[in-house]
């Protein structure tokens, strides 16, 4: 049994048997590649509808970190930059690593108030990984735009089960092997028009063009007017998986995704003593638990120490009373 989605999610039917396709072909050199290209420009279309954007504010890559960085290149020397203290690497470490900024750690709690008392930029995830908190999202957006602060927020753990309106914020980026279900080497990003002028594409070769198939050798620089100049080439195969999996959710429809998965947590939750809450990840001091859960072959994750389920459409409530027994036992 399978509840650790907040590592990584399994993939639904349509998106392995794409995969399965895609690599058959490339071993047996039956084609050319161009096809596998256009599952990219699919899976861009299918999450700007799911995050409720615009296409061309959606760059693609294939990690969180790397699409980070490129937005950090908006930032102005010395500016002030807020981030929780639990916030995951993949959004802190492009920040830390440019000198020219001053980042500064606050907890969790105090994003909002830090905010306000005047920054440049705020950095953090909307769900965090290591607790399943979810930020206070409202009150993020409201600091910052009283403060002007630019909001760059990590949506991996959200985006593929929690209601998100990528419009609130400057930046989203979003991993999709975990909650969207879809093969590692797929990211997105989402980025304002604000930022968009900001930003330098140092990272920036033949998919950034304004013309992809244009752009495959010699100058001049012909970048994409729109987010596509954040882009990197993409991994092919990812996003062969990628497609289908979005599309998949799309047919479902996030808020019954969010119906469900918070039913499972909230189950669990009241089985081992919690308050309901409004997370699919749950984490908990259940000392010997992940051992107990290992033995009788249920995959889940420790973090901080701490047991951390997490509950997505392939669970359902046998598998919660399932965990439930072997923890009581």
């Amino acid at each position: 049994m399978y509840c650790n989605t907040a590592s990584y999610g399994l993939p639904p039917r349509p998106a392995w048997e794409a995969l399965q396709s895609a690599l058959d072909e490339w071993h047996g050199g039956r084609t050319s590649w161009e096809h596998w290209g256009r599952s990219t420009e699919a899976a861009r279309a299918s999450f700007a509808r799911l995050l409720d954007v615009d296409i061309g504010r959606v760059a693609v890559g294939s990690t969180v970190s790397e699409l980070i960085g490129s937005v950090v290149t908006a930032l102005p020397a010395e500016a002030r930059v807020v981030v929780p203290d639990v916030e995951f690497t993949s959004t802190l470490f492009p920040l830390l690593v440019q000198r020219r900024l001053d980042v500064r750690t606050v907890p969790a709690a105090r994003l909002a108030d830090a905010i306000a008392e005047g920054v440049e930029a705020v950095a953090f995830s909307a769900v965090q990984m290591s607790t399943g908190e979810v930020a206070d999202l409202d009150a993020i957006v409201a600091a910052a735009e009283g403060s002007g602060a630019i909001t760059l927020c990590d949506a991996t753990q959200a985006v593929g089960w929690l209601p998100l309106q990528a419009d609130r914020f400057d930046a989203v980026a979003c991993g999709g092997y975990k909650w969207l279900m879809s093969p590692r080497g797929s990211a997105f990003l989402t980025v304002s028009d604000r930022l968009l002028e900001r930003v330098v594409p140092h990272s920036a070769g033949w998919y950034a063009g304004e013309n992809v198939h244009e752009s495959y050798f010699g100058p001049p620089l012909r970048l994409a007017s729109s987010a596509r100049r954040l882009d990197l080439s993409p991994a092919w195969f990812s996003w062969v998986g990628t497609q289908p999996a979005l599309e998949l959710i799309e047919r479902i429809g996030i808020p019954a995704i969010h119906a469900h998965d918070l039913s499972l947590a909230n189950r669990f939750r009241a089985g081992i003593g919690l308050e309901p809450s409004d997370s699919a990840i749950v984490c908990a001091d259940l000392p010997g638990g992940a051992e107990r859960m290992e033995r009788a072959g249920i995959i889940a994750a420790v973090r901080g120490g701490r047991l951390r389920t997490s509950w997505h459409l392939y669970n359902d409530e046998h598998d919660v009373d399932r965990v439930l027994d072997v923890l009581d036992r």
